[in-house]
């Protein structure tokens, strides 16, 4: 989804820092814990003071030693189309309950296509004439390549979003949910129904307007919400096999792993790191990006799993600055955790 181009303004750099808010096992660890978990812990602020006036959340979890680092995480942020991991594990729940299959083939209308399917992808083919994909196409049009058209059309196989958060909850996974898909997040950032035009007549500066209220709305919205707590109690309960069976687990850690988009924290990893990673990025208005998030496991070459989730909102940071944040977010937490005992 995006706007006209004269909205999408270049601007600079974001993120007022926050304070970090720990559990007590976590302020407990954070005590005890040896100088490269304090020199991460003032890396991650810093990090958040180079995001102003922009606001970012990040969580990080060294699952071998249980050390805990965080900045805002227990504060919600939009997810975006890191949504669509969750998605994948509702889908996959069902496969594992043998009430679904990977073959099973849906039919979509080309009413189906949501704006945000990239090339190669099921939206593109959608477009293209194709109707019918297996469900397994839907997990690798989504998850792997973020496709819109993809997700929604297994949010509506599956029964829609509340089926999502009923898989989260039942896991014991608090302050995440999912309650839209893609086209409801289209009509906030719109405020049009879906499938309408805007108003004949509509005059620049009304447009401008009724775009400034949809993103002021998005930002207050509380749909669609994970704190970055919960992101990694997510990412460390897939990783652990508690979600899904181990076949349906391998599956989707493989389409993490496959995902497209490299230029976020996997950018900041040395070449050929083992990061099964989800992103997820909204539209931007008069050069403010209402979220950009980055949330996934890195697994060293001894087998030690760190979880990372990063979350970014209301920032006036160019793309490549955004970017170039979250490339650093993936360098400092490889680095300083690569000789961890």
């Amino acid at each position: 989804m995006s706007f006209r181009p004269r909205l999408l303004a270049v601007a600079i750099s974001a993120l007022a820092i926050g304070a970090t808010i720990l559990p007590p096992q976590a302020i407990a660890a954070t005590a005890a814990s040896s100088p490269a978990h304090a020199d991460l812990q003032h890396a991650l602020d810093g990090l958040a003071a180079k995001a102003q006036p922009g606001l970012i959340g990040i969580t990080v979890v060294d699952v071998g030693s249980g050390k805990h680092w965080s900045v805002r995480g227990t504060e919600p942020f939009a997810m975006m189309s890191s949504f669509k991991a969750p998605v994948a594990v509702a889908v996959l729940d069902l496969v594992d309950q043998g009430k679904l299959t990977l073959d099973h083939e849906v039919t979509l209308a080309p009413s189906d296509f949501q704006n945000g399917s990239a090339v190669p992808s099921v939206g593109a083919a959608l477009k293209g004439g194709r109707t019918r994909f297996t469900v397994h196409d839907l997990l690798v049009g989504s998850v792997s390549q973020s496709d819109n058209t993809a997700v929604n059309a297994l949010i509506n196989l599956i029964g829609g979003p509340a089926v999502v958060t009923a898989k989260l909850k039942s896991a014991g996974i608090q302050g995440m949910r999912v309650d839209i898909d893609e086209v409801g997040i289209a009509e906030i950032f719109r405020q049009l129904p879906a499938g309408t035009s805007p108003p004949k007549g509509e005059t620049d500066a009304q447009e401008d307007a009724r775009l400034a209220r949809g993103y002021a709305a998005f930002l207050a919205d509380p749909r669609n919400r994970t704190t970055p707590e919960a992101a990694v109690d997510f990412l460390g309960k897939l990783a652990d096999g508690k979600l899904l069976t181990p076949r349906s687990t391998t599956e989707l850690l493989k389409l993490m792993r496959n995902q497209v988009i490299p230029n976020r924290m996997r950018a900041g990893l040395p070449k050929g790191t083992d990061f099964a990673d989800k992103t997820g990025t909204s539209s931007t208005f008069d050069g403010r990006t209402g979220a950009q998030n980055d949330m996934g496991i890195i697994t060293f070459p001894d087998g030690r799993r760190v979880l990372v989730a990063a979350f970014l909102r209301d920032s006036p940071a160019t793309s490549a600055q955004r970017d170039a944040l979250f490339a650093d977010i993936g360098k400092t937490v490889y680095h300083a955790l690569q000789a961890a005992p």
